[in-house]
């Protein structure tokens, strides 16, 4: 269950937050949320795909971290093997939150069930003056960062659907010892579609802001091969 919470110097003066890596701290995930503005960082290391929620018909996209629940191949003994992590992941346990009116200022929350918060030795928030710590600033940084990603993605995610950029996306990996995997359920941009825009449509999505995002997206793919590549390596070793 999660308890979230307004952060505040006075209430939590004395919290203390672990922020290393681990699959015990939430990090044992096959993929994360990630938001256009982070495209480039992330497909730098990662696949970048995108899911459909069958209820609401809305687009997110995620970066993929491995082909089961649970399965996250870039963690290795506590220790993250990319040179990026999500904004989704770097920001845990804290949140942003809002008043009911959705024009007030945003707030830092923290879920204080989670399993990085309130571990002695983790990492102060406050300092003794009751000011920011680097770290509670970076992860600040990181929160608007996110939030404004958020925003911003449903213009990216109608631009998308107003050009049928998108398909659905099936892949079916045999590994090295014969083992089977399939994935399923997500949809990438379709590349054709993409070279066939017109310029009426190339200068809409240029102006948006739009087109690195994608190309960014489409270049992310590249990444399968070197997934399925970590795959087999810790089939050898499990």
């Amino acid at each position: 269950m999660s308890q979230h919470a307004v952060l505040d110097s006075a209430t939590h003066r004395d919290l203390r937050v672990r922020m290393e890596p681990g699959e015990e701290l939430g990090d044992k995930v096959m993929s994360c949320i990630a938001v256009p503005n982070e495209f480039r960082q992330v497909q730098a290391h990662f696949p970048i795909l995108f899911h459909k929620d069958q209820a609401t018909g809305n687009f997110n996209a995620v970066a993929l971290f491995g082909f089961e629940n649970g399965e996250n191949l870039f963690l290795n003994d506590g220790e993250w093997d990319a040179g990026y992590r999500p904004l989704a992941l770097s920001i845990q346990p804290f949140l942003i939150g809002r008043g009911r009116d959705g024009d007030a200022p945003s707030q830092v929350h923290i879920d204080m069930e989670h399993a990085r918060t309130g571990d002695p030795d983790g990492v102060r928030l406050f300092d003794d003056a009751g000011q920011a710590t680097p770290y509670l600033e970076d992860v600040a940084n990181k929160l608007g960062k996110l939030d404004a990603g958020y925003r911003a993605s449903e213009g990216f995610f109608a631009a998308l659907k107003r050009w049928d950029l998108l398909e659905h996306f099936t892949l079916d990996v045999t590994l090295n010892d014969g083992a089977k995997r399939s994935l399923v359920g997500f949809h990438i941009l379709n590349e054709d579609k993409v070279r066939q825009l017109d310029g009426a449509a190339l200068g809409e999505l240029q102006e948006a802001g739009y087109l690195m995002p994608m190309f960014m997206a489409l270049a992310s793919l590249s990444h399968i091969t070197e997934l399925v590549a970590r795959k087999n390596v810790r089939e050898v070793h499990a």
